[in-house]
């Protein structure tokens, strides 16, 4: 399967080491012919790090998609009802919107986005990208891998060694774990 005509909603949430990869494959999905909507947490839309400005990721995101990038809870809210998505990538998903997600914390764009597209039961595929994957996170991303609709780009620890408890997603399975979800599939194995 491709994705050619699939409206995906695409989220970015404060991962920051993780937005050069995944702007390769944001930029692999419109090649492919997928209509892709721009998503961005407050503080991804905002912050400047050591990983680059916000508006230099903001151009760059609006450039390969040809969209307005949404940023605003506003923004994101009539997403389910206009029907704009037919699957929703969080990618990369921190720690942190992974626990709002699993408790049902509604207090940013990309957590409204969710939840608007969740209304028409569509799939949300999650990319973890955390230090405390395997401590505070752990039990929301048990909770999200046990919820209807939820799919997860396999994951594997990040340096094992340094960071004992970081999870981040497996660059080599993005676009087929979003194949797999519009299918209703979570691809296997999950971790990596």
């Amino acid at each position: 399967m491709n994705l050619k005509g699939k409206k995906i909603g695409f989220c970015f949430t404060g991962s920051f080491c993780t937005f050069a990869t995944v702007m390769e494959y944001l930029k692999k999905l419109v090649e492919e012919g997928a209509e892709v909507l721009p998503i961005m947490s407050f503080h991804a839309y905002q912050l400047d790090t050591k990983f680059g400005k916000a508006k230099d990721f903001i151009q760059q995101i609006e450039e390969i998609t040809n969209k307005t990038i949404i940023h605003t809870i506003q923004g994101a809210e009539p997403i389910g009802p206009k029907k704009l998505t037919d699957v929703m990538v969080v990618l990369p998903c921190s720690g942190n919107t992974i626990g709002k997600l699993a408790n049902g914390i509604i207090d940013n764009p990309v957590t409204m986005a969710v939840k608007s597209h969740l209304r028409n039961q569509n799939p949300v595929v999650i990319g973890v990208s955390t230090n405390d994957g395997l401590s505070g996170s752990l039990e929301n991303i048990g909770k999200l891998l046990n919820r209807k609709n939820y799919y997860f780009i396999p994951f594997k620890q990040d340096n094992p060694i340094t960071k004992p408890n970081s999870l981040v997603f497996d660059k080599n399975y993005i676009i087929p774990a979003i194949e797999m979800a519009v299918e209703r599939e979570q691809i296997q194995p999950i971790l990596s």
